[in-house]
């Protein structure tokens, strides 16, 4: 199985491009990105693009893959709306476009979040703008498309956030895991389990289009 990788420098994206290099049935990882990842694995290609407006430039490196696991998100804390649907939305829509064109039979996976907004009307604006570009990916004529939704994600292997206030909060929230596992374990799941859940339904398909935590812990 051929896969790309998008946002392989943040948090979920390290465990995701972690699970697919050590995953026997995934040949080549392709991994897009505006900075290198700095590593180097047999399995391992890395294109560096800056215009996440434009993959056009791209189009003849990325046919004939399986599958795309698209990881790449910021926080819309501090932002307008317009600049977080510009990141969200429109990044999101111009990889996915191409990709749909260039490999109908590929399975799309978009990082989405606990509380998205379906229906684009809702009061929290990160919300209806996930939801927004949720059901703009369902619509893309791929062989299947998965909206994962986790909650908390604990970060295993040495994982860091790249975001710094993500990466104090965590060091505050860390010893709180294991309780949390308990008291919520539909919520909370794992960098290991979300990549272990990506490539799963990147192989197997699922009924579902939604994969909220618990989902995501029975996959991985």
């Amino acid at each position: 199985m051929r896969t790309i990788l998008f946002g392989a420098t943040g948090m979920v994206g390290q465990g995701v491009l972690r699970e697919c290099l050590a995953d026997p049935d995934i040949t080549q990882v392709l991994v897009i990105g505006r900075s290198s990842i700095g590593q180097s694995h047999p399995q391992l290609r890395e294109i560096i693009h800056k215009n996440f407006e434009d993959f056009s430039p791209l189009e003849a490196e990325l046919s004939g893959y399986d599958a795309c696991f698209f990881c790449l998100g910021v926080s819309s804390a501090g932002m307008s709306e317009p600049a977080y649907r510009h990141v969200t939305y429109d990044f999101t829509l111009a990889a996915a476009k191409l990709l749909a064109q260039l490999n109908p039979n590929m399975t799309f996976i978009y990082v989405s979040g606990m509380g998205t907004d379906s229906t684009e009307k809702g009061r929290t604006m990160w919300a209806r703008v996930k939801g927004e570009t949720e059901n703009a990916i369902l619509r893309l004529p791929f062989k299947a498309a998965y909206m994962f939704r986790p909650g908390g994600i604990e970060p295993l292997d040495g994982i860091k956030p790249k975001n710094k206030w993500l990466r104090v909060l965590l060091s505050v929230t860390s010893p709180l895991f294991p309780l949390l596992k308990r008291l919520f374990p539909d919520s909370i799941t794992t960098t290991r389990k979300v990549g272990r859940a990506m490539i799963k339904l990147a192989k197997d398909g699922n009924p579902k289009k939604w994969i909220e935590s618990r989902d995501i812990n029975q996959l991985g």
